[in-house]
């Protein structure tokens, strides 16, 4: 026995109008691009956080981060830190390291717990002509280039020393620190 037609074509409409329904109430969301991606990945720094802090090591942040973010990024201050170590309000960039002093060193220290490398933005004059190929009369250019722009941000900021170029930061890029 068929089915009479007119069954059929019910049914068929039935569907259909099933199916339309069905996703009409229904949200596309748009996968990201891959430019999306890459311009999300291009909006993140990597800081390394060192010193007394809970988890030191390299730590991703977003752009326009502060030093706070990457202490907490870190895990935070372990106890006994110098909080008053480290700007917390100051903005951080890639690449750049941030160390919190411990308990035993003293404000204004050169060495602190561990890392015995020249603090370029506390320096003396003659505390820098410690370093290799740094004589007094470089030394007092990067205190006076420091007392005129400001504390150096970066150890390639002292790129921008006049008397210090590539090979002579070469040579004291791993006896210095910032701060």
């Amino acid at each position: 026995m068929k089915p009479p037609v007119l069954v059929v074509l019910v049914a068929l409409v039935s569907i259909v109008v099933g199916i339309g329904l069905g996703s009409r109430n229904r949200t596309t969301v748009p996968s990201p691009t891959v430019a999306q991606t890459v311009e999300e990945v291009a909006r993140t720094l990597d800081v390394h956080v060192s010193g007394w802090v809970r988890s030191p090591g390299v730590v991703v942040l977003s752009d326009g981060a502060i030093v706070a973010d990457a202490v907490e990024a870190a895990g935070g201050f372990r106890p006994g830190a110098s909080t008053t170590s480290v700007n917390l309000a100051a903005p951080v960039q890639g690449g750049e390291q941030i160390y919190v002093a411990g308990p035993d060193s003293a404000e204004g220290d050169l060495v602190t717990s561990g890392d015995a490398r020249v603090a370029v933005n506390r320096a003396s004059a003659s505390d820098l002509e410690s370093l290799p190929g740094v004589g007094p009369v470089l030394a007092e250019r990067i205190v006076a280039y420091r007392d005129e722009h400001g504390a150096f941000q970066t150890v390639e900021d002292l790129l921008d020393v006049p008397g210090i170029g590539e090979s002579k930061l070469a040579s004291i890029r791993d006896l210095v620190r910032i701060p």
